[in-house]
C-alpha cells in the first residue's frame, strides 16, 4: 500500500509525463517538416506562380451543385489578394425551404479571375452550412411588471420558443482563411491533417497543390445565431476573411475535429460553443500559457481535493473550526449548481460542481455529528453531543456572524430587491436562484471572517488543514494570473483579489 507522500510524488510524476508528452504532440502538430529541394517527391504551392484569383460565395439548399442552377450569389471579390484581409456584410435571400425548418449551404469557390468556378478546372471550393438547429432561449420577463425583452413579440416566434423542440438558426458569421506560406510538402509524409484539405495538379513535371481554403467553424459562436422564422426573407451575412499560417491551420483543424468529436458524443451547440471560446477569445500565445497554468491548477485542484478528503474524514471535533463557514460553503456551493443547472451549463462544469456540492454535505454531516437511524422506513436524525471546547468555539463563531449579518443581510435583500425590479428572468424560481448566487459572488468571501475571528480569540491555526489550504492558495494565484490574460467582468475581476486579502491575513495569523 503507498503511504501518503509516495502517493503525491506518483501523481507529481504522473503529471509531469503528461506535460511533457502534451508539448511534444503539440509540437508535432505546428511543426511541418519541409520537403529537401532535390527530392522528386515534392510538391510546390500554386500560389507562388501569383495567379490573378476571385473569390466567389454562393448559397443554396442543395448538398451538392455542378453548375449555376438554383444558386444564388452573394459575394463576389474580384482580384482576390491572399495577403489582404477584409470583413464585408452581405444581404442574403432566405429560401422558403429554409423558412421551414430547412437548412442552407454556403459554398464557397476559389478560381481565376473572370472564369466561372464550375468551368475552371484549378478551382478550390469549400462547403459550409449557414444553418443550425438549437432549442430557442426561453423568453425572459419582467415579474412584476410582465414586461418582455422587446415590445412586440412575433407571435410565430413566441409559439417557437414554447415548444422544446430544436429550430433552424442562422449563423450570421463566415469566416474563411488561406494558407499563404510558400510551403514545399514532402509528398511521402503530408500530414493527414491537412491532405484532405489540399487538391494537386500535375504542371509539366512537377506537382503543386491548389490553394488552400478553409472555413473557421470555431468563429461560430452561440451569440451570433439567429433564429429564423417564416416571416423572415433576408438575413445578414458576415464574411471575414484573413491569411493563415501552416502552424496555426493544423492547430486549428485539430481543435475542430475535437469540437466535433465531442458533438458526435452528444454535446450541444451551446456546450461546444465554451469550447470553442477558449480558443476564439484567447491570443494563441496566452492559450499556451492558459495550457499549463490549467494544467498546474488541475493538479493543485486535486492535491487539494485528495488532502481536504484526507482532514476531515480523520477530524472528529471541531475545536476551532467555525462551523458556520461550513455551512456557508455548503449553501454556496449547491446554490451555484442550482445555477449552472438551471442556465444549461455544460456537463463539463456541470459534473464537477455537483461532485463539489456532494462532498460540502459530507463535510456538513461530519461537522454536525449528524447520524441516521432509521425506524421503519423513516429516517430519524440524531445531533452528536458538543465538548466545552467546542461550544467555547460556537460561541466566538456566533459572535462574528452576529457583527456580520449587519451588513451582509441588507446587501443580499437590496441585491435581489434590485434586480427584481430592473433585469428580466424566466420565472420566479429562475430569479431565487440567481439572487442567492449573485449574493454568494458578491459577498461571499464575507463568510470567510468568521474563521479569522475564531483564530483571533482562540490564538490558535493549529485547527486548519494547511496542506489543503495552501494548494488552495496556489490555485487563487493562479486565478489572478488569469484575471490579467483572460477578458471577464470587472466584479469577478475584483473577486479574485479580494480572496488574496483574506488568504494574506490567514497568513498573518499564522506567522
Amino acid at each position: 500500500m503507498l503511504n501518503r507522500s509516495s502517493f503525491t510524488t506518483l501523481v507529481v510524476g504522473v503529471f509531469i509525463v503528461y506535460v511533457v508528452h502534451t508539448c511534444w504532440v503539440m509540437y508535432g502538430i505546428v511543426y511541418t517538416k519541409p520537403c529537401e529541394s532535390h527530392s522528386d517527391n515534392c510538391i510546390k504551392p500554386y500560389l507562388s506562380k501569383r495567379p490573378k484569383l476571385q473569390l466567389s460565395v454562393y448559397t443554396t439548399t442543395r448538398t451538392s451543385i455542378s453548375a449555376e442552377n438554383n444558386v444564388d450569389l452573394v459575394l463576389n471579390v474580384d482580384n482576390f489578394d491572399v495577403e489582404t484581409r477584409f470583413e464585408r456584410t452581405v444581404n442574403v435571400t432566405v429560401p422558403k425551404k429554409t423558412r421551414n425548418n430547412g437548412t442552407l449551404y454556403a459554398y464557397i469557390f476559389l478560381h481565376h479571375a473572370g472564369v466561372l468556378p464550375w468551368h475552371d478546372g484549378k478551382q478550390v471550393h469549400i462547403v459550409s452550412p449557414l444553418t443550425t438547429y438549437m432549442i430557442p432561449k426561453p423568453e425572459e420577463v419582467n415579474l412584476i411588471t410582465g414586461e418582455t425583452g422587446t415590445q412586440q413579440i412575433d407571435t410565430e416566434k413566441k409559439e417557437s420558443n414554447a415548444l422544446d423542440e430544436p429550430v433552424s438558426h442562422w449563423r450570421s458569421r463566415l469566416t474563411l482563411n488561406v494558407m499563404v506560406e510558400d510551403f514545399i510538402f514532402d509528398g511521402s509524409s503530408l500530414p493527414a491533417d491537412v491532405h484532405r484539405y489540399m487538391k494537386m495538379i500535375q504542371l509539366g513535371k512537377s506537382v503543386h497543390y491548389l490553394p488552400i481554403l478553409f472555413i473557421d467553424q470555431l468563429s461560430n459562436r452561440v451569440k451570433d445565431l439567429m433564429m429564423i422564422n417564416r416571416s423572415t426573407t433576408e438575413l445578414p451575412l458576415t464574411v471575414s476573411y484573413d491569411k493563415i499560417s501552416l502552424g496555426k491551420l493544423r492547430f486549428w483543424i485539430h481543435m475542430q475535429d475535437a469540437v466535433y468529436s465531442l458533438q458526435q458524443f452528444g454535446f450541444s451547440e451551446k456546450d461546444a460553443d465554451e469550447v470553442k471560446g477558449i480558443f476564439v477569445d484567447t491570443n494563441l500565445y496566452f492559450l499556451a500559457l492558459t495550457f499549463f497554468v490549467a494544467a498546474f491548477h488541475l493538479l493543485f485542484d486535486f492535491l487539494a481535493f485528495k488532502n481536504d478528503i484526507s482532514f476531515w474524514k480523520k477530524k472528529k471535533n471541531m475545536v476551532g473550526m467555525s462551523t458556520k463557514a461550513v455551512l456557508w460553503r455548503c449553501f454556496s456551493t449547491v446554490v451555484i449548481f442550482l445555477f449552472l443547472l438551471d442556465e444549461q451549463t455544460s456537463l463539463l462544469v456541470l459534473i464537477p460542481a455537483g461532485i463539489g456540492a456532494v462532498i460540502e454535505v459530507w463535510k456538513v454531516k461530519k461537522a454536525l455529528k449528524i447520524t441516521f437511524q432509521w425506524r421503519g422506513l423513516m429516517p430519524l436524525i440524531k445531533f452528536g453531543a458538543c465538548s466545552e471546547s467546542e461550544r467555547k468555539t460556537e460561541e466566538y463563531d456566533t459572535q462574528a456572524m452576529k457583527y456580520l449579518s449587519y451588513l451582509l443581510y441588507p446587501l443580499c435583500v437590496g441585491g435581489a430587491v434590485y434586480s427584481l425590479l430592473n433585469i428580466k428572468y424566466k420565472s420566479w424560481y429562475s430569479w431565487l436562484i440567481n439572487s442567492f448566487v449573485n449574493g454568494v459572488y458578491a459577498f461571499g468571501f464575507l463568510f470567510m471572517l468568521p474563521q479569522l475571528f475564531v483564530n483571533y480569540k482562540m490564538k490558535s491555526v493549529a485547527h486548519l488543514p494547511w496542506k489543503a489550504f495552501t494548494y488552495k492558495a496556489f490555485n487563487t494565484f493562479i486565478d489572478d494570473i488569469f484575471a490579467f490574460i483572460i477578458t471577464m467582468p470587472t466584479s469577478h475581476r475584483l473577486a479574485c483579489f479580494r480572496d488574496d486579502v483574506v488568504f494574506l491575513i490567514y497568513l498573518y495569523q499564522r506567522w
